[in-house]
């Protein structure tokens, strides 16, 4: 409350702390750390960064991306080659075809669906948990829900698979290279995302 420790603070939030106990959020105090609202100190503060743990590098969440891009696009190439996607026409030039569309729309299925499930359930990709980072939202660092995970995926790959491949991937992500002060890719800006480090 106004006069309390704020909606994510020690004895403000639904069971007397923050929405995972201990007195605040997942890292103690605020969600990010410290005692008061949703990043630590007043109840709202104005630089959401106040308490937060350090942002992710840029270079590790590029890495990150690239290690879930080869893991699910082995599984896509798999499901493709299992479903005879390139099957679909006769001659050559059509097969060619159907097998591009059918990659495309399989790796495209697979990619939001990984991104999705798994960052709405711990914020962590498995290219993000095996190098330590995590998905979070800005106003208070709790992990996304499954609607703000779709949202930021789709934003990232559907554009991807149907228009502007590597280019658009490195615009979408690099753009966390030169954002500040929360170092977000478009994505994130999409879905009012950070990525932060659990190291």
């Amino acid at each position: 409350g106004p006069g309390g420790a704020g909606p994510y603070g020690g004895g403000g939030g639904p069971q007397g702390g923050g929405p995972y106990g201990g007195g605040g959020g997942p890292y103690g105090g605020g969600p990010y750390g410290g005692g008061g609202g949703p990043f630590g100190g007043g109840p709202y503060p104005n630089d959401p960064l106040a308490g937060m743990p350090p942002l992710a590098d840029s270079g590790r969440r590029t890495l990150a991306r690239i290690i879930d891009l080869i893991l699910i696009g082995i599984i896509a190439w798999l499901v493709t080659w299992a479903l005879h996607v390139n099957e679909y026409a006769m001659d050559a030039d059509q097969i060619e075809v159907g097998r591009s569309l059918g990659q495309s729309a399989v790796g495209l299925v697979l990619y939001l669906a990984y991104d999705t499930f798994m960052t709405a359930r711990r914020g962590q990709t498995l290219g993000k948990q095996w190098l330590g980072m995590r998905v979070a939202n800005l106003s208070d660092g709790s992990t996304p829900t499954v609607a703000t995970s779709l949202a930021r995926a789709a934003v990232l790959w559907v554009p991807f698979w149907f228009c502007c491949a590597c280019l658009w991937l490195a615009i979408c992500g690099g753009w966390s290279f030169f954002d500040r002060p929360y170092k977000q890719g478009l994505h994130d800006k999409a879905a009012k995302t950070v990525v932060v480090s659990t190291n």
